[in-house]
């Protein structure tokens, strides 16, 4: 296993990596709206949350020289399932075809005060 770290992602909350690259995968940890460089929450809707959301997910994904691109699998954790079609919206223009396998689970409660969390898996296998 090799951890993967980026100061374009927000720090860990905990006793975890942001990304662990095992074989030819890459595991991203839960991300959340959070400005890797303030710590703040970023966005007052769903909408502008997922946006940075997505960006710390890409931005750990770069630091193993992956992308969005690259995401076989997305687990989304969101606070609220009326925010699911706005949050898919965002979602769409952030990943390609084929789209990823992907899990949607509302929860009653994140580490911190955000409206969605998403962790991936991805391949980190070079196209042949």
């Amino acid at each position: 296993m090799e951890e993967i770290s980026t100061d374009a992602a927000p720090p860990s909350i905990g006793p975890f990596s942001q990304g662990i690259r095992d074989g030819n995968r890459i595991y991203v940890s839960g991300q959340g709206p959070v400005d890797p460089e303030s710590g703040e929450i970023v966005g007052d809707t769903i909408e502008e949350q997922t946006e940075r959301t997505l960006a710390n997910v890409d931005a750990v994904l770069r630091a193993a020289d992956r992308s969005l691109d690259d995401v076989v699998k997305a687990t989304v954790f969101v606070q609220d399932m009326d925010d699911y079609d706005a949050i898919n919206d965002v979602y769409a223009d952030h990943v390609s075809t084929p789209y990823p396998a992907r899990s949607a689970v509302e929860v009653a409660d994140l580490p911190i005060d955000i409206g969605v969390e998403i962790e991936v898996v991805a391949s980190a296998r070079e196209e042949e």
